[in-house]
């Protein structure tokens, strides 16, 4: 049992479930060799998947460090979204900011650990996870139990789709009020100095678990809110993988490409303000050459 556990969190970063660890057992047991079953574990999709997540984490690091930005990232054909979306907010992390993330509790382990080794970080989320480095407070996004202007940056990836929805899949009671997205939005506004965010778009369409809504309709909400965009980028899940695009194809449906998102949303958000708006306004005259934003 050790030994295949081992081998498991080794491989696979998770224990070995108790049918993984009978199955295993009875191989071996038939003659199956050590090495088969460790080359097994390590072209499993489950190990792919993980790859992909470990592969952004790094990148998404080494862009950090380099004071990069980066944009027009890829992923490859048949696979959800996770890869370009952690890689596009971690990058964006600057050295020794406060950090909030919201919706952790059910985030992939590979993200969770690059979270706690990144210095103060809290998680938000409406129910509790202990994850090492990273300080877990359960609350309802909503009504945050946060100062004004408390954290220097906050994550939300793939989490703000899912506020006001039916959320029983994670355990939690089902709702059905895309309204209250409003609510949560302006409590980000109120906690933080700016937000990274992720969303599922496309047509839009609003699916008992979660709300997906056309790239313009998410910026209205943004602003609404409070926020200003400072930088945003779609990607689209094409024949070719996840590619940044300057406009999405019609007719896109979540699920309808892969295994999650036919296309995200990803933007960076700032409280709007008479200074900010005239930051960036600068900005785009300076640097004109250097597009940063594809829904405005």
């Amino acid at each position: 049992m050790s030994d295949l556990d081992e081998l498991w969190r080794f491989v696979l970063q998770r224990p070995i479930e108790t049918t993984e660890l009978a199955v295993a057992e009875e191989r071996l047991a038939a003659g199956m060799s050590s090495a088969s079953l460790l080359q097994e574990l390590a072209t499993s999709p489950e190990f792919e998947h993980l790859k992909r997540l470990e592969d952004a984490v790094a990148w998404a690091g080494a862009q950090r460090r380099a004071g990069e930005r980066p944009r027009n990232l890829e992923a490859p054909p048949g696979v959800d979204e996770r890869p370009v979306e952690i890689a596009w907010c971690l990058a964006r992390i600057q050295p020794g900011e406060r950090l909030l993330d919201v919706g952790y509790a059910f985030a992939e382990r590979t993200y969770l650990a690059a979270l706690g080794r990144l210095g103060d970080v809290t998680g938000v989320d409406l129910v509790h996870a202990d994850v090492p480095g990273v300080t877990s407070v359960q609350a309802d996004l909503r009504d945050l139990p946060f100062r004004d202007d408390e954290f220097a940056a906050a994550i939300a990836i793939s989490t703000l789709e899912h506020v006001g929805r039916d959320n029983t899949q994670y355990g939690l009671v089902g709702e059905s009020d895309a309204d209250s997205l409003d609510a949560a939005l302006r409590e980000l506004r109120r906690v933080t100095a700016r937000l990274l965010v992720t969303v599922p778009t496309g047509d839009g369409e609003l699916l008992p678990e979660q709300a997906v809504f056309r790239p313009e309709e998410w910026i209205e909400r943004f602003e609404r809110a409070g926020f200003v965009v400072y930088e945003d980028e779609l990607y689209e899940l094409t024949p070719d993988g996840w590619r940044s695009v300057p406009q999405l194809s019609t007719g896109l449906r979540y699920g309808d490409r892969g295994p999650g998102a036919s296309a995200v949303l990803c933007a960076e958000l700032h409280p709007s303000s008479i200074g900010e708006r005239i930051r960036l306004a600068v900005r785009d005259r300076r640097y004109r050459g250097d597009v940063r934003r594809v829904t405005g």
